[in-house]
This record gives structure tokens, C-alpha cells and sequence, in this order.
């Protein structure tokens, strides 16, 4: 119950099951999240968090990427069978990530390919998203 409730950024991966209220309060970061039972959206917090099939290249590489390592600290044989069988778990992750921090991304991603550094395009970002 609670996971990632006040997480602010950085990225988590969710091998397990999660319980009432996953990411309540949550205002930045992405949490991957194993949906097996594929009811994750009755334990959300819906008003403040979306979820998301992994469906980009850099979505499915960063999430292979941190189960490696997960499996490198851990020996996991959970995610040892993900690993190699990943085409199948693949379809039944979820990526929660709070609405604001998702929209602050993708303009910032947008500043940056019309031409902005990265600094400049998030400070115009945060500032398109602060005047509503």
C-alpha cells in the first residue's frame, strides 16, 4: 500500500504487486510497473497520475536496462524470467507518471528539438506550465 507516494523524481521498477494508493502525492519521476493481474488502475490515484503501455524505444530500453542491473545486484530469478522472455512481459508493464511532470517532459522534449539547450528548454517549459 502506498508505494511511491511522495516520490518526486528519479525512476522505480515494480516487479511485485502493489496495493491501494500507488502513487498518491507522487509529483515527479516514472514508476515501471509489472501489471500481471492488469488492475493497476483500480489502485491509482487517477487525478494526479496516468499510466501508459512501455511503448517507446527509450521506455523499453530503460526499463530492460534497470532489470539488468536489478538482476546483477540481486540475482532476481523474477527478472531473470522477464529478461528472457521479455517480448511476453513486456505488454503487461504499466508506466505510472504523474499528468503535470508528463506534460513538463514533453514540452521540454519539444523546446529541445526546435533548437534549446536542455537548461533553456525546461526553463521554458516550467514557465509555459506555470501560466497555465
Amino acid at each position: 500500500d502506498h508505494g511511491c507516494e511522495y516520490m518526486t523524481g528519479g525512476t522505480a521498477v515494480i516487479l511485485g504487486g502493489v496495493g491501494k494508493n500507488f502513487a498518491a502525492g507522487m509529483s515527479g519521476g516514472v514508476a515501471y510497473v509489472l501489471d500481471e493481474d492488469n488492475d493497476l488502475y483500480t489502485k491509482l490515484n487517477r487525478s494526479l497520475v496516468g499510466y501508459y503501455h512501455v511503448e517507446t524505444d527509450e521506455d523499453k530500453h530503460k526499463l530492460t536496462k534497470l532489470i539488468e542491473e536489478h538482476i546483477r545486484y540481486t540475482g532476481s530469478p523474477l527478472a531473470r524470467r522477464i529478461l528472457s522472455e521479455l517480448d511476453e512481459y513486456l505488454p503487461k508493464f504499466k508506466k505510472v507518471i504523474p499528468h503535470d511532470y508528463k506534460r513538463i517532459t514533453e514540452l521540454t522534449q519539444q523546446f529541445i528539438s526546435e533548437g534549446d539547450d536542455a537548461e533553456e528548454a525546461q526553463v521554458k517549459a516550467f514557465e509555459l506550465m506555470r501560466r497555465g
